[in-house]
């Protein structure tokens, strides 16, 4: 495709005429098109150009110089825009979401809104990216979307469009998906994992969601909690927003009498979290709604007389590790039965006061011991030394804990006018004898006691998951404003976990940890070399070779077709 000046012989002379060649992109026949006809020679010649035929052919110079130079800014430019490796790892996660068959679910609601751009496959491309490279929502758009694979193309207004209309609706779309897994996967909720945690923004002003309140980080900026369940097998089954200055305590009574309403749970669960949601209330809760409790309690929180019993060391079973650790001790254990009083007061400002039949089970760990006794030696060392220095109480820190501040002159005797701090030796001793020990209460007085220990230590599975929103998929810091669009940003993060927990637990059986699944994800990438072709860009690994050899997915091969990469995208795992 080029500009050429053609010199037309007629009757009365040379007429010249510019065009520009091109190729007719339906019939792929070359065609010409006039740019210009600047007449005959001679009436040229007349007009005051000396010699028309130089002078036009280098116009037709300059338009072709500048045609080059136009193009290979658009070359150039296409390359910086669109980095020529293409996203893949992801396959595992589109195959699953569309396995889960929630488009038609999902359908119903997209009715009050005339979106015009396909939103079911905007929230799959975004629950993608967030696998891949986790960025702002722009960059999202603009510069992973188009790198997926099989990516479409969204603009940063539909991208947020879409964010903030799934965020409207994150319960329902929560439970859209929660159903869907139960169907093709078989929840189990006969026992159930439960744990809070809260992410930080960095904003002056609070609003109705991001409030001031204990932060995890220990900042003081305002916070928004996040409630977690998991089933038996530590899938995700649900989720729940709500205000950083709310107690996380009752989040974990609505969030299972929605998921019992919601999902038609009508067995008994057995609810599991740690000692931050164990409370009078939760446990009459799980009784009165016929379920049981499986609760971690603090040994300091005991009355002296239940504190004697889980210190002394009669009724301690040891439990040694296994294989070259067979000697090693890992940890004492022994466990009690009997019936204890709790009190609360309701909303209403009544008290309600009851007993439950509990297993409580006490366990003892050596290394975990010896650990927390440095830490306080370590406060009170850092407390003593505050207190000869007579520093300031907002200098000691967390050492505060072992200090009791009191009005005294040099002499000892308490008057008003300066605070000094003394080391509370009661405390230090309450906390070194406590260094090391666990109680576990339960409503399953049946079960054994090694089986409570197992069944208490799954909770991990939902630290990991919230290190995984927290750490893999960079939930924090959140570049929005909008409260739906920050719901929305979090229904990502949880759709995306849930869809690797699915991965990992029915796809690889477990036998892969997290981290080597986001690698795989991440590290998956191909390189288009022709229509039809590309290369495979990532190392060998025992998850790929897991892969290929129970799936049949070609994910070692250096070559990889066309059709190979649409077996992996359209894989029924």
């Amino acid at each position: 495709m080029a500009y050429f000046l053609r010199k037309h012989n007629k009757k009365r002379g040379i007429y010249l005429q510019v065009l520009f060649s091109y190729r007719d992109p339906e019939s792929g026949k070359p065609k010409n098109k006039s740019v210009i006809s600047p007449g005959y020679v001679s009436d040229l010649i007349d007009s005051g150009i000396p010699d028309p035929i130089t002078f036009y052919s280098e116009y037709v110079k300059n338009l072709n110089d500048e045609y080059r130079f136009r193009k290979n800014e658009e070359k150039r430019r296409l390359i910086s825009e669109r980095p020529a490796l293409r996203y893949l790892g992801y396959f595992p996660l589109a195959a699953l979401f569309r396995k889960l068959e929630v488009s038609e679910q999902i359908q119903p609601l997209l009715i009050t809104r005339n979106f015009q751009f396909p939103m079911i496959g905007c929230l799959l491309d975004l629950i993608c990216a967030r696998a891949v490279a986790p960025c702002s929502k722009l960059k999202t758009a603009e510069d992973v979307i188009p790198c997926l694979w099989d990516g479409s193309s969204y603009s940063y207004d539909q991208v947020l469009a879409c964010v903030e209309f799934f965020g409207k609706y994150y319960e329902k779309i929560i439970e859209i998906f929660t159903r869907q897994t139960n169907e093709y996967y078989e929840l189990d909720t006969s026992s159930t994992f439960f744990d809070c945690t809260n992410f930080y923004f960095e904003i002056d002003r609070m609003d109705d969601l991001r409030r001031k309140g204990p932060s995890k980080e220990h900042r003081t900026d305002p916070i928004v909690g996040m409630g977690l369940l998991l089933d038996r097998n530590c899938i995700p089954i649900a989720m729940r927003l709500y205000p950083g200055n709310q107690s996380e305590k009752p989040v974990f009574r609505e969030v299972l009498d929605d998921l019992k309403r919601q999902q038609n749970i009508t067995g008994r669960t057995i609810r599991i979290a740690d000692k931050g949601l164990n409370c009078a209330q939760n446990i009459y809760h799980a009784l009165s709604s016929g379920d049981g409790y499986i609760f971690s309690k603090s040994i300091k929180s005991l009355s002296e007389k239940e504190r004697e019993w889980a210190l002394s060391d009669r009724g301690f079973a040891d439990i040694y590790g296994k294989g070259n650790d067979s000697q090693k001790l890992r940890f004492k254990i022994k466990s009690g039965v009997d019936e204890f009083w709790y009190e609360y007061t309701d909303t209403n400002g009544r008290k309600i006061k009851f007993k439950s039949n509990e297993k409580r089970t006490v366990t003892y760990n050596p290394a975990l011991a010896r650990k927390q006794k440095a830490e306080i030696q370590k406060e009170v060392d850092k407390a003593r030394g505050c207190c000869l220095s007579q520093a300031k109480k907002s200098e000691y820190g967390d050492s505060a804990k072992y200090v009791t501040f009191t009005a005294a002159d040099k002499e000892g005797n308490e008057i008003s006018d300066k605070v000094v701090g003394r080391i509370n030796e009661k405390k230090v001793q309450k906390d070194l004898d406590c260094a090391g020990y666990n109680m576990i209460v339960t409503s399953e007085i049946a079960m054994d006691e090694m089986e409570i220990y197992d069944t208490y230590h799954r909770l991990w599975r939902i630290e990991e998951s919230f290190r995984s929103v927290k750490t893999q998929l960079d939930a924090r810091p959140v570049f929005l404003q909008k409260e739906n669009c920050i719901k929305g940003h979090f229904l990502i993060c949880y759709l995306t976990v849930l869809l690797e927990r699915l991965f990992q637990f029915k796809v690889l059986d477990n036998k892969f940890c997290t981290e080597e699944i986001y690698e795989f994800i991440r590290e998956f990438r191909v390189l288009p070399v022709t229509k039809r072709q590309a290369i495979n860009t990532m190392a060998r690994t025992p998850l790929t070779d897991y892969l290929e050899n129970r799936y049949k997915v070609r994910v070692n091969n250096y070559y990889l077709s066309e059709k190979d990469i649409t077996n992996m995208i359209e894989k029924n795992f």
